[in-house]
C-alpha cells in the first residue's frame, strides 16, 4: 500500500457536488482505500473569464499502479462529463496525483509529484490538512516551506456542510 494524495477540482455544473461525487467514486477503487479529504476551497480559475473552481484533496491508500490508478481517474472524470477541449479550460471534473508514496515519476502521461504544484495555493492548502509533514520530492523542500512562498491569497475555505 502507498500513500496517494489525489487534487481534485471542479467549475462547471455545480462544483461541489461534482467533488462529492468524485469522492464516492474514489471511495469504490479496487486495490484501494480512501482515508481522508481536505475541507473545500474555491479559487479563481488560472485563466481569466471562468467561473470560480471548487478544490479539494484526497488520501487513498491504494496498490494500484501509478498509471492504471491515472487510468480509473480519468474514468471517473469521463463519467462525470470531463471534456478536454483546452489546456486550462473549464471543466466538470478534474483529478490530478499530487504524490504517489515518496515515488518520482516521469512518464509520458504522468510526472510525480505534479508539476506546478508548489505555486498553487488551491493544491498546497487542501493537502496540508491531509499531510503537514509531506515533502515535495523534486527538490526536498517541505510542505511547511512551500505555504511559507504560496500565500493563501485568492482561496476561500467553504464551511463544512
Amino acid at each position: 500500500m502507498e500513500r496517494i494524495y489525489i487534487g481534485m477540482g471542479s467549475n462547471l455544473a455545480d462544483p461541489a457536488e461534482q467533488l462529492r461525487s468524485a469522492i464516492e467514486a474514489l471511495a469504490q477503487l479496487p486495490q484501494s482505500a480512501l482515508v481522508g479529504v481536505s475541507a473545500f476551497y474555491q479559487s479563481d480559475s488560472l485563466l481569466p473569464g471562468q467561473p470560480r473552481y471548487t478544490n479539494a484533496v484526497a488520501a487513498l491508500d491504494s496498490t494500484l499502479a501509478p498509471l492504471a490508478l491515472l487510468d480509473a481517474l480519468q474514468a471517473i472524470e469521463n463519467g462525470q462529463g470531463r471534456e478536454r477541449l483546452e489546456r486550462w479550460g473549464p471543466r466538470t471534473l478534474d483529478l490530478d496525483i499530487l504524490l504517489f508514496g515518496d515515488r518520482l515519476i516521469d512518464e509520458p502521461r504522468l510526472k510525480v509529484p505534479h508539476y506546478h504544484m508548489q505555486e498553487r495555493a488551491f493544491v498546497l492548502y487542501p493537502l496540508a490538512e491531509l499531510a503537514p509533514a509531506a515533502l515535495h520530492l523534486a527538490d526536498g523542500r517541505c510542505l511547511k516551506d512551500l505555504l511559507a512562498a504560496c500565500p493563501f491569497v485568492g482561496l476561500e475555505r467553504l464551511s463544512e456542510d
